[in-house]
C-alpha cells in the first residue's frame, strides 16, 4: 500500500493506492495473473523448487524479456474518511531480462564441501 498527500485545489488530500493484481509476462508469450506477488518458499512454507503461483518452466533455453504490471485500487481521504474510486490504475514495471539455460539438480546429504565428490559438485 502506498499513501500520499498533497493540496489539490487549494485543499489538503491524501491518496492511497492498493496493489490489486499483478501481470507476469515471462517473455516467451506465456502470462500470469495473481491477486498476490510472489514470496519465497520460506514464506509461503514451501519446499524449496516446489511450484508457485508465479512459477514458470521455459521449455527452450535462450535470453527472455520478462516484466511484472501491477494495478492498484485507488481511494482518497478529504479529512471526512476514506472514499474509494472506480477503475484501477496500471502500472508496468521494467523490462528484467533473464537467461534461461539447461540445469539438472540432485538431491544431496552433505554440502559440497563436507563431500567434494557428491552428485551436483
Amino acid at each position: 500500500m502506498h499513501t500520499r498527500t498533497g493540496t489539490l485545489f487549494g485543499a489538503p488530500l491524501t491518496a492511497r493506492f492498493t496493489p490489486a493484481g499483478y501481470d507476469f509476462a515471462y517473455g516467451d508469450g506465456t502470462t500470469a495473473h495473481t491477486t498476490t506477488p510472489g514470496a519465497t518458499w520460506d514464506t509461503l512454507d514451501q519446499p524449496q523448487f516446489t511450484p508457485t503461483a508465479t512459477s514458470h518452466t521455459y521449455t527452450d533455453r535462450g535470453t527472455y524479456d520478462t516484466t511484472v504490471t501491477i494495478h492498484y485500487t485507488a481511494e482518497i481521504d478529504l479529512g471526512t474518511g476514506w472514499i474509494p474510486l472506480d477503475g484501477t490504475l496500471t502500472i508496468p514495471g521494467p523490462t528484467q531480462q533473464i537467461r534461461i539455460y539447461e540445469a539438472h539438480t540432485a538431491l544431496v546429504a552433505h554440502t559440497c564441501t563436507e563431500q567434494p565428490t557428491a552428485p551436483g559438485c
